[in-house]
């Protein structure tokens, strides 16, 4: 028995895609999608060995287990994510998913997915105190001089009450997406926060909290060597009065 088609369902959900989007991936129709899945026609070869491809896997494994069995009864096998599981816990260091760019849409439908977050690429960074870490890719210079394309790890805040004001974040939001910002608390409302850029150039805005999915402090910042930007101290210096300036109308208005 192949458990071709329903091992593609569950892989692509892991990765919350639509049909249409891995039918892109895979350069085939979404028709065929939905045929593989309800298993009204079997994947060609060179499909199975696309999916194979992108999800590192062997073509036995893809055929021949059920990746939607789960550990949960004596004698059961580990399941596909059990493995990913084991094997990602298996060190001493602080184990983080990273969140790139590309993975941003998906990672807005299944942030509170556990299958989907354990699909996600990790690292180690044996220096982290205990906690709960991920790492995101950051676009743009709205953050200068922390440069495009750098990855900030942060650490979860479960709650709001726990921003301090002036600090950088990960905010994670309904209709802004993933944003690293400082974050602004306003005093008299606890319905808003307000994110402001490092570059002056850029104006604060405000956010529902209500909207708001997740918030990540940020604890470190990796960053490629030699693109760090080189500044002239005059500009520097006038930017950080700018930004001075603007936290310091901000904090009037929210008090």
């Amino acid at each position: 028995m192949s458990y071709a088609g329903k091992n593609l369902r569950y892989l692509r959900k892991l990765r919350g895609w639509t049909q249409e989007e891995f039918a892109l991936k895979l350069k085939i129709k979404r028709s065929l999608i939905g045929a593989y899945e309800e298993e009204r026609a079997e994947p060609r070869l060179e499909v199975l060995e696309q999916i194979c491809s992108i999800f590192k896997l062997s073509l036995d494994d893809l055929l021949l287990k059920d990746f939607t069995v789960t550990e949960n009864s004596a004698g059961s096998s580990p399941s596909y994510l059990d493995k990913r599981r084991q094997l990602k816990m298996s060190g001493d260091s602080q184990v983080i998913q990273f969140v790139p760019v590309k993975a941003a849409a998906g990672y807005l439908a299944g942030y509170a997915d556990p299958e989907f977050i354990d699909e996600l690429n990790t690292f180690t960074l044996p220096m982290l105190a205990p906690g709960n870490y991920r790492a995101f890719e950051i676009l743009g210079d709205s953050m200068l001089p922390t440069p495009s394309g750098s990855v900030v790890v942060g650490e979860k805040i479960d709650d709001l009450e726990d921003v301090k004001s002036s600090n950088t974040y990960i905010v994670v939001s309904k209709n802004e997406g993933i944003v690293y910002k400082r974050i602004m608390r306003n005093n008299r409302t606890k319905s808003k926060i307000t994110l402001v850029s490092d570059n002056p150039v850029y104006e604060p805005y405000n956010v529902n909290t209500e909207d708001v999915l997740e918030v990540w402090k940020a604890q470190m910042i990796l960053t490629k060597a030699n693109i760090q930007p080189r500044w002239d101290v005059n500009s520097l210096a006038g930017m950080v009065n700018t930004l001075q300036e603007q936290v310091s109308t901000l904090q009037k208005k929210m008090n």
